[in-house]
């Protein structure tokens, strides 16, 4: 007879969904440099107010781009 050993690992599909999330915010943290950059030039007087925007708006985009993909990924996989 054989015995079966027992995993405790998930099935790959779940491993797959665990990591995910952790992607999206190491996406967002790599925009935590630029922000501070941003606020250092603002605040030196190097660049104008309008500035942040672009840096605050770039983190949106950022944002809202990993959500789409990350639903789009969770409807793509019942197929």
């Amino acid at each position: 007879m054989t015995a079966q050993r027992e995993t405790t690992q998930p099935p790959p599909d779940e491993k797959f969904r665990s990591h995910r999330g952790r992607h999206g915010w190491m996406m967002i943290a790599c925009c935590i440099p630029m922000l501070a950059i941003a606020i250092a030039l603002v605040a030196t007087g190097t660049a104008s107010p309008g500035f942040l925007f672009v840096a605050i708006g770039c983190t949106v985009m950022m944002a809202v781009m990993m959500a789409v993909m990350m639903a789009g990924m969770d409807h793509g996989s019942d197929h």
